[in-house]
């Protein structure tokens, strides 16, 4: 099976909470079911339980489409409380941490 090209994607939100999570479903909904994604989280400094579900969202979008959905750039308030939730293993980039440097680079960012 051949793999689609992969995305590296910005979120512009400063939070990813009630209220903000349906737009980042929506726009990146399309992205995630054409090929794989990884959301550069390093503008969001505040996530809750709305913002969660809307990652798994986002990875079950990604997977039933034969697509991979992670995550980078996570700021450490962020990691912590995905974490807590047991996401970081399934979700976190782990080359990139929760630092700044990313080594999940992808070949074509968009």
């Amino acid at each position: 099976m051949m793999r689609s090209e992969k995305a590296v994607r910005t979120c512009a939100l400063s939070e990813i909470v009630r209220g903000t999570e349906s737009c980042l479903v929506n726009e990146m909904e399309p992205v995630v079911r054409r090929q794989d994604v990884s959301l550069d989280l390093s503008a969001v400094e505040r996530i809750d339980a709305a913002g969660i579900a809307a990652l798994i969202s986002l990875y079950k979008m990604a997977m039933e489409s034969g697509h991979r959905f992670t995550v980078l750039n996570v700021a450490p308030r962020v990691y912590e409380l995905l974490a807590l939730v047991g996401l970081e293993a399934i979700l976190i980039c782990h080359n990139a941490g929760y630092t700044n440097q990313s080594g999940c680079q992808a070949q074509n960012a968009a």
